[in-house]
């Protein structure tokens, strides 16, 4: 229990204060208290983690096309998207959000779009993407790290086009806020973002594995 291999999220659970780590490579979910870790869910290939007000987890399975929740106390996952394939629901799903209303965002990669939930729902309604492979503003290129901001504006890492794009509720197109000078390591410039996090909702941290950094963006994104 005290190794892990090719780990890929991580979130903090402060009521029980602990971390909950996906362990992509050992196909689990382990949480680490401060003394000893325990696996809490297995036999899942978890790309992403998100857990909700309520506590209850939310794990993206790249492989089997399909986002899970998992309550406290439960053995087995419910499927909340995806989960018929490869295809038009979902395909190789990777980051996830969810939102104060219990609905869900999903990255979904290889379809190049993003999806929201709805809570309860059977099927997802695309916010952003969806219009093919590409690099116009109605277009994305493997997205990866979706965050939402207090509005509910969306910020999503277009790893392939290398730029960060902001997509209001209901719009048609994104607009690049970061990026989108090619590929490279200049401080405008990426080589497939694949993490968002917002901090207060005014600083955006981007990952970059590629470049081996994080960068940090004001609000006006400078």
């Amino acid at each position: 229990m005290d190794q892990l291999n090719q780990p890929m999220d991580i979130i903090l659970d402060r009521n029980k204060d602990s971390l909950i780590i996906s362990d992509w490579g050992n196909r689990r979910v382990v949480q680490w208290p401060r003394l000893n870790g325990q696996t809490i869910i297995s036999n899942v290939d978890c790309s992403r983690l998100k857990m909700d007000s309520n506590g209850d987890l939310y794990i993206s399975d790249s492989d089997k096309h399909e986002v899970k929740r998992w309550k406290i106390g439960d053995k087995s996952g419910t499927i909340i998207a995806g989960g018929n394939g490869q295809g038009d629901q979902l395909n190789h799903p990777t980051h996830i959000v969810v939102d104060d209303d219990y609905s869900i965002y999903v990255s979904d990669n290889e379809n190049h779009r993003v999806t929201k939930w709805i809570k309860d729902a059977k099927v997802g309604i695309v916010v952003a993407g969806g219009n093919g492979q590409g690099n116009k503003l109605k277009q994305l290129c493997y997205p990866m790290g979706i965050v939402l901001d207090q509005l509910k504006n969306l910020f999503l890492a277009d790893s392939q086009n290398n730029r960060i794009v902001y997509w209001p509720p209901g719009s048609k197109e994104g607009f690049t806020v970061v990026g989108g000078n090619g590929k490279g390591q200049k401080a405008n410039q990426f080589n497939s973002p694949n993490g968002l996090s917002f901090y207060q909702q005014e600083n955006l941290y981007v990952v970059e594995s590629n470049n081996a950094r994080i960068q940090k963006f004001e609000r006006d994104f400078n």
